[in-house]
């Protein structure tokens, strides 16, 4: 089975190359409310990051893989973060960068790959989201994609001096 290649996109590691588009993503701050971003990042610090992104995932207990249309043009990252191998589970992120690029069907067929890859390459029981009450897009994305709505953190994030509440979306592997 593969996971890491679809009918639109392609998951790959990051390479060297990508120094210039991770740095722009990272010190993009629209982007920091779902990244969590306080400050921005140097070429120095991202550099290292890429240096040390061969590391293994069960070592570091995240892996982010770059996004890219069929061509290899980058389309945007999906994180894997917070493994827990003992409880076989982790969490997922991930960033379409242009907004031309969103709703085109990528989203869902990246989620579906990652997914597949931890359960079948990270042997995970389940994986799960955290997105906050006003992201709409990603809320519709994760639904569809089967991530199912199992609760709401309230007044999880503090953003912008406001508490937004998070939704807990949860995909359960039921095929042992």
């Amino acid at each position: 089975m593969l996971t890491l290649t679809g009918e639109n996109v392609r998951l790959r590691a990051l390479e060297p190359e990508d120094l210039d588009f991770i740095l722009e993503v990272e010190n993009t701050e629209k982007f920091w409310e779902i990244s969590d971003t306080k400050v921005p990042y140097s070429r120095f610090l991202i550099k290292k990051y890429l240096q040390n992104s061969h590391r293994d995932i069960f070592d570091v207990r995240q892996l982010r893989l770059m996004i890219c249309d069929l061509e290899g043009d980058p389309l945007g990252l999906v994180d894997i973060f917070d493994l827990e191998p003992k409880n076989r589970r982790a969490s997922l992120g991930i960033l379409i960068i242009k907004e031309e690029d969103r709703r085109k069907k990528y989203g869902a067929e990246v989620i579906s790959l990652i997914s597949q890859y931890c359960f079948v390459h990270l042997n995970l029981h389940q994986v799960y989201a955290n997105v906050t009450v006003d992201n709409l897009p990603s809320i519709q994305l994760f639904e569809k994609c089967g991530f199912k709505k199992v609760g709401i953190k309230k007044d999880w994030s503090l953003i912008n001096g406001k508490f937004k509440d998070e939704i807990l979306y949860q995909f359960i592997n039921n095929v042992h």
